[in-house]
Formats: structure tokens, C-alpha cells, sequence
């Protein structure tokens, strides 16, 4: 965290603030982020120890940012995990984890393209063979596309994916509800981090706007697909949806974590 150079959250990672100085509640706001982020990272983990238990020996991670589950995760032999994500980002965590003395778990190669580029390629340049199945994971990333390009991203993976291939990622069902929702909550809380120092508008990183189900687009699309909902992911993990704010369960109690599996 340090490493990234923005220092309100280097004061939270620190302790130095206290997340209950950032929010005047908990909707949308840092603790709950805290307890989203766990939850998720647990999911994700989950999923690619999962997909290894079945026999898959690539894992592909899309938008991989600063996710370490190449370094962190009990990978079998002879896996391979690729990272696909802008160059400047694969170059700053290849730097920050040598420096900190951390070493792949598996075979890894960073694939450094942006996705809006000819990805499917420099990947396959990279070593992936498309013959054989493999685990992929789109984590916190299809909010952040237009609807246009959150399909072609599925198409894409669609097309590089054998029988037998797994998929995990995020779907937000009634996306044109839901997220003006959510970004009212956002605009709320960025304003209280503003005043610590953090000026950045979240809701702008969003596209708004009709777009299709994940479930629905993956199972049209050769997958057998599924999600568990963030309700009852939290709950099976001890944390609660309540905030006293009924839309804001709603829609983020909707928001679906999708596994499916190629056929």
C-alpha cells in the first residue's frame, strides 16, 4: 500500500486513521469497502484453488492491478498464471513485489497491453494455448467497462476458452438502477474522503446505462453459469448487509458473483 504513494491509504493500512473518522455511516463507505474487498478476495482465491483441484494448469487474470495470486496462492506444478493489464501497472508491481523479496508461486508472465488492444493475441503470444481449458478471472471490472465492451471482453474469453474452462467474475443485475444508486451513496462518501485528503470522483470510473446480465450473456454464450449473491456471501462469511438505507441493501445486496464453467 505504501508502495502505491497515496497517503490516505497508507493511513488507514498503517492505522493511523481510523476508518470510522472517514464515515458518518456504513453505506458504501470504507468499512464496508474493507468488508467487500475480503469477501470478494476470498471468493476469487476460492474459485482459482477450486479450478486447479480440477486439473486446469492456466489461470489468466484480467485487469490483474495489484492482485498478488501469483505470489500468494498454493499453485500446483507446472501452472502458469498470466496477468494481462496496462504496462506502467505491470511494471510498478513487478518492481514493488522484487523489492519486497516475493516470489512467484507459479509459472508466471505478465502480459503487458491494455485491453482495449489486440489482448487476445499478445496473450497467445505469451504462451497460452487455447486448446487446453483454463481459469479466468474479470475481478472488479465489468462496472468499469462501457456495455459494448463488457461483451466483446466475454466474447473474447469466450473465444480463447476450451471445454472445461472456468470463469469468475461480477454481475449487477438491473445495472441502470442500480448504479445511479450506487453512485449517489459514492458521491456522499468521496465527499468525506475529500476531506482527508483523497480527491478522487469514483463515480466518474463508471459506465451507466443498459447492458447485459453476465448470467444470462454467459449462459447464451456456451457456459453453464451461475452466481451467488453479495448477500448471502457475506453472510456465509459473518458480516452483515444491513445499513439502515433500503435502497442501498438492495442493490448492493443484488450484486451477483458469477462462476461458470465452459460446455
Amino acid at each position: 500500500v505504501r508502495a502505491v504513494g497515496v497517503e490516505f491509504f497508507t493511513r488507514l493500512a498503517s492505522g493511523e486513521l481510523d476508518p470510522a473518522e472517514v464515515d458518518d455511516s456504513g453505506e458504501f463507505g470504507m468499512e464496508r469497502m474493507r468488508d467487500m474487498m475480503a469477501v470478494r478476495t476470498r471468493f476469487f482465491d476460492d474459485f482459482f484453488v477450486e479450478a486447479v483441484d480440477r486439473g486446469l494448469r492456466q489461470a489468466v487474470i484480467l485487469a490483474s492491478g495489484l492482485d498478488a495470486r501469483a505470489y500468494r496462492l498454493p499453485w500446483p506444478a507446472a501452472t502458469t498464471v498470466y496477468e494481462i493489464d496496462q504496462p506502467q501497472v505491470i511494471e510498478f508491481k513487478t518492481r514493488a513485489m522484487a523489492q519486497l523479496g516475493a516470489s512467484p508461486t507459479a509459472h508466471h508472465r505478465t502480459v503487458a497491453i491494455d485491453l482495449r488492444h489486440d489482448w487476445p493475441t499478445a496473450l497467445k503470444q505469451a504462451g497460452f494455448d487455447a486448446t487446453q481449458p483454463a481459469a479466468w478471472s474479470a475481478e472488479g471490472l465489468l462496472p468499469f467497462l462501457p456495455p459494448a465492451a463488457q461483451d466483446r471482453l466475454l466474447d473474447n474469453i469466450t473465444g480463447l476458452s476450451s471445454r472445461g474452462s472456468r470463469l469468475a467474475t461480477e454481475n449487477l443485475p438491473d445495472a441502470a438502477r442500480s448504479v445511479p444508486t450506487m453512485a449517489d451513496r459514492m458521491r456522499e462518501v468521496t465527499d468525506r474522503w475529500r476531506d482527508h485528503g483523497f480527491d478522487v470522483e469514483m463515480t466518474d470510473l463508471w459506465y451507466p446505462g443498459d447492458r447485459n446480465d453476465v448470467v444470462d450473456y454467459l449462459n447464451g454464450h456456451g457456459w453453464d453459469a451461475t452466481a451467488v449473491y453479495a448477500a448471502e456471501l457475506f453472510a456465509s462469511h459473518g458480516f452483515s448487509v444491513q445499513t439502515g438505507d433500503e435502497d442501498a441493501e438492495t442493490t448492493f445486496g443484488s450484486l451477483g458473483y458469477v462462476t461458470a464453467t465452459r460446455i
